[in-house]
């Protein structure tokens, strides 16, 4: 699994957005001066986040985006589905389900199939809130 620029981007914004919640309503113009990325690009993955219902966007003066729930009720899972599709590790399970020809004698699949769904609970564990608060626990040594 490769997370792409608009997945980052999109983890960052929903961040950065987080991080002004108390400011309402916040220009993209200041989301792209803060995050180093081009307003035309995050036009993009913010209408993927709007459109989806994470953001809300308000035109004219005063007018921007803000998120649509506090922090804490979004997971990191949902936000890299929404940008990426799907995150299984190998191609051959992208589609939530086996789809390969060779699986009945894969001796592969089961790693794979448990990567996948080590990927998708931890992901779906850590929320808005916990990376802004520095709530991501890593232990190499476990």
């Amino acid at each position: 699994m490769m997370v792409s620029t608009k997945g980052r981007y999109a983890l960052r914004i929903m961040i950065d957005l987080a991080k002004q919640e108390e400011e309402g309503n916040v220009p993209l113009s200041e989301i792209a001066r803060r995050q180093e990325i081009s307003v035309k690009y995050l036009e993009a993955v913010m209408a993927i986040l709007n459109r989806a219902g994470l953001v809300v966007s308000r035109m004219g003066k005063n007018g921007g985006y803000r998120l649509a729930k506090p922090p804490a009720q979004y997971r990191v899972g949902e936000i890299l589905r929404l940008t990426e599709g799907r995150l299984a590790p190998v191609h051959c399970l992208e589609d939530g389900e086996v789809n390969c020809s060779r699986s009945e004698g894969c001796v592969t699949l089961p790693m794979w199939k448990e990567l996948d769904r080590l990927i998708s609970e931890y992901l779906d564990h850590l929320t808005l809130e916990d990376l802004i608060q520095g709530n991501v626990k890593w232990n190499p040594e476990k």
